[in-house]
């Protein structure tokens, strides 16, 4: 590893939104009912996690996800507030692993396991564009 992490064990954070039609599995294609989404979910999840930790890490550094597993086990109707909470629970190296939960106003909708990695930007960015240069 060529960068030292000041991350540690226990770092949380929580982000909300309002549901939308935008956020619906209508929209996402993912289901025929106009309710939260499991793919709208999953992002809210992802972006508590990233909020807990990016902020933590050196000028171009960032975390990418790279596994999340989680179950949705209720709906939420358009226009309730979802929360989604991540705090970390494990470090491996680079991989940092998360409990995620999320919310509607009244109960638990969603929770998980989720793992995010640190990259730098840089050469991330440059590894995926050089896709571009493979031939196929």
């Amino acid at each position: 590893m060529d960068q030292e992490f000041h991350i540690q064990i226990g770092l949380c954070a929580a982000v909300e939104t309002i549901v939308a039609e935008k956020d619906t599995a209508i929209t996402f294609g993912s289901g025929a009912i106009s309710v939260f989404a499991t793919p709208s979910m999953i992002a809210l999840m992802e972006k508590a996690a990233l909020s807990a930790v990016d902020l933590h890490l050196p000028k171009g550094y960032a975390t990418v996800g790279t596994r999340i597993e989680v179950e949705h086990i209720a709906a939420t109707p358009v226009g309730m507030k979802v929360r989604a909470d991540a705090e970390l629970i494990e470090i491996n190296g680079r991989a940092l692993t998360f409990k995620v939960r999320a919310f509607d106003e009244n109960e638990m909708i969603g929770q998980g396991v989720h793992q995010r990695y640190i990259v730098n930007i840089e050469r991330f960015i440059n590894k995926a564009n050089s896709k571009f240069k493979r031939e196929r």
